[in-house]
């Protein structure tokens, strides 16, 4: 026999207003649930230039060990366009060099990184597709590690980018290395001093971090990210004319539509139902407008034949459509032993 039992959820109250966008291909997304908030033809193919480099670090950040000098060899006689400026045979600990790569969009840097971490960049590549699938970017195809398209070329789309964007952000050496403003460096072969190349970070005040990337056939690309009271966010555009105003604009969109609610807190649980107490292991909150807050449903689904472990789900809606179902748990009481209870026991 099962039971069910609604539960009523009270919010507070956002305003809103209206976007606006200059990308021919934007998203807005949350970072916590993976909602998209906003977007504009979001799963369009295009050219993402440097942002490429967002995977290169993630990747490296999982499989290098960071404290390790790397020497740089012939494969940065090659690469043009943004460097970091590193000469044959120089040595960096593969954590700097991630700096250089993500502050100042070194070029060098990333064929130098794709090197260490799989032996050649061939072999990177591979490493780099493999974690687009594993992440779910269904529409993304990388041909090199830094995202120069003469030769080679790296397509995917804003809602993908959106997607790898998410899965670094959960990385703590990711955040802090792309909320730096400034990095200073010194090898054998002389010292360095980066400023971050994206813009936006120290000039809007709610970006945490991000990349940015722009070649003649990609135009303009950004990711960002962004963190207001509790809700936190990445932007990403392609081909942008105004890329950092565009990215301002969309992260204002979002907080000033969205408020991140938190609709089940295990610390703040309280169900009984015929003495009996329930709880839950995860707590579980949601992006909603004004709008969408009274149409959140909330359900405790319990099957009473069972006495212990998971009992059953609260399922989350918004307009009929399931959000998450959190298990549901029967806490088991301790009964309390006295002397002679345990004695004759």
């Amino acid at each position: 026999m099962k039971k069910i039992l609604v539960l009523i959820i009270l919010f507070l109250i956002p305003i809103s207003v209206s976007a606006e966008d200059t990308a021919k291909s934007s998203i807005v997304m949350d970072l916590d649930s993976g909602r998209v908030l906003y977007e504009n033809n979001a799963d369009e193919e295009k050219l993402i230039a440097s942002i490429t480099k967002i995977m290169t670090c993630i990747i490296a950040i999982e499989e290098g060990d960071l404290d390790k000098e790397v020497e740089a060899s012939d494969e940065i006689l090659k690469m043009y366009g943004t460097s970091i400026y590193l000469e044959v045979g120089e040595k960096m600990k593969l954590r700097d060099l991630l700096y250089g790569l993500m502050l100042r969009s070194g070029n060098d840097a990333s064929v130098v990184i794709a090197k260490e971490i799989a032996g050649t960049e061939e072999k990177f590549v591979e490493l780099m597709n493999e974690k687009a699938k594993e992440i779910g970017m269904t529409n993304t195809t990388f041909s090199n590690p830094h995202g120069l398209d003469e030769e080679t070329k790296n397509y995917s789309t804003a809602r993908d980018m959106a997607k790898l964007s998410r899965y670094a952000y959960k990385n703590k050496t990711y955040r802090k290395i792309i909320g730096t403003e400034e990095y200073r460096v010194k090898t054998d072969n002389k010292s360095y001093l980066w400023y971050n190349r994206m813009k936006l970070l120290g000039d809007y005040k709610y970006c945490t971090g991000g990349k940015n990337g722009y070649t003649p056939s990609a135009g303009k690309t950004l990711v960002t990210t962004h963190e207001k009271g509790n809700l936190k966010i990445t932007v990403v555009s392609l081909y942008d004319n105004d890329e950092y105003n565009n990215h301002e604009n969309l992260a204002e969109y979002a907080f000033d539509n969205y408020y991140n609610y938190n609709i089940l807190d295990k610390n703040d649980f309280d169900l009984i139902i015929d003495d009996n107490k329930y709880y839950i292991k995860n707590s579980f909150s949601y992006p909603l407008t004004d709008k969408e807050k009274d149409n959140i449903k909330v359900l405790a689904s319990i099957d009473d034949s069972l006495t212990k472990g998971k009992v059953g789900n609260i399922k989350i809606s918004l307009n009929n459509k399931v959000l998450k179902k959190v298990p549901l748990y029967l806490k088991e009481e301790k009964k309390k032993e006295n002397f002679f209870t345990k004695l004759f026991s």
